[in-house]
């Protein structure tokens, strides 16, 4: 048995003991040594439901996790007992033609971490101890902080993002929404050559943070709606805009100040609704979506071990397991952190 947070019902988060199944001849035992508290583990534990997928049974949550890989089951040899981890939580099924065409983030058959999209439900990592495929493992040096290694996650989503978007090198960028999706985004822009970068969101706090790590300009989309109205003229200003709030409204807006011939990247979940493709059709705007990401993952580990991105102005908190609910209130006060993590 090991201790998980489990949860029944939005707003309904139980610390309880779960059975752990032996590992098969592929997998190890991780022990939890830090998980971040996801958009998606925020939305189970308010609404019981991300986007079109409800809670049918109790599920744990967490799929930003790293830890330290306690046993090994008997055909493992890439990794150790003792031995410390990010963990990559797509479990891909690596047969089906996705998988054998490079790209295993739309695997037919994905398990992921802490999702209720299939049922029975996948089973997340904010558990004292998990299960993993040998092959989700990514080792990480000993000075690497357990809750910047459990980064690699919501980093290796934003790279992908990047990379959907294109060639960076010297272009304007814009990115909607300042929450951990969002600031990754900037630093990986960054990165990426990116000319200039600006960024929105609703609220002062995180975009007081995007200023520090690097936004050329920030707009309160809020109390300040005009000013991304003025990025409108001369048909747009942009060459790429990222959507990382979910928001319809946002992405809406994001049409308008795109010049032709652009490109927009939907990160961000949305509720159904309609995409403004007048607008897309008169100019000829790229609008392509980036979900989850494939091997930006390890790419993403690597990243953060050597210093290239640093996470440290959005890690925010780090709160006991037993403190779980404490843990998301903080998380989803916007004005009071970005990303929270737990550990037991």
């Amino acid at each position: 048995m090991t201790l998980a947070a489990r949860i029944h019902a939005a707003k309904d988060l139980r610390i309880e003991a779960i059975a752990l199944r032996e590992p098969e001849a592929d997998e190890v035992v991780v022990a939890l040594g830090a998980g971040g508290i996801c958009g998606s583990d925020l939305s189970y534990y308010g609404k019981g439901r991300v986007g079109d997928f409800s809670l049918r049974e109790p599920m744990v949550l967490g799929h930003e996790v790293a830890g330290t890989v306690t046993r090994v089951g008997r055909d493992v040899t890439s990794v150790r007992p003792g031995d410390r981890v990010a963990v990559d939580p797509s479990r891909p099924c690596l047969s089906c033609d996705y998988c054998r065409a490079g790209r295993s983030n739309l695997c037919r058959n994905m398990r992921f971490f802490g999702s209720a999209a299939i049922f029975p439900h996948v089973q997340g990592g904010f558990s004292e101890t998990f299960l993993a495929r040998a092959d989700q493992c990514v080792p990480i040096p000993d000075s690497m902080p357990m809750r910047v290694a459990a980064c690699g996650e919501p980093l290796a989503v934003a790279l992908h993002g990047i990379r959907r978007a294109g060639e960076l090198l010297g272009r304007h960028v814009l990115i909607a929404g300042a929450g951990p999706i969002g600031l990754l985004c900037l630093m990986a822009a960054k990165l990426a050559g990116a000319r200039r970068i600006v960024c929105t969101d609703l609220a002062d706090a995180p975009l007081a943070i995007a200023r520090e790590i690097g936004a050329a300009e920030t707009v309160n989309v809020a109390s300040e709606p005009e000013r991304l109205a003025a990025y409108e003229a001369d048909k747009g200003t942009f060459d790429v805009a990222l959507e990382a709030t979910g928001a319809p409204a946002a992405l809406a807006s994001l049409f308008r100040v795109v010049r032709p011939g652009g490109r927009v990247v939907q990160l961000g979940m949305m509720p159904p609704g309609d995409v403004p493709v007048n607008l897309l059709m008169a100019r000829e705007i790229d609008f392509v979506g980036a979900f989850r990401f494939h091997e930006e993952y390890r790419t993403a580990v690597a990243l953060l071990a050597a210093g290239r991105i640093d996470v440290a102005p959005i890690l925010s908190a780090e709160l006991p397991m037993s403190r779980a609910d404490e843990a998301f209130a903080l998380a989803a006060d916007r004005a009071r952190a970005i990303k929270v993590h737990l550990a037991f």
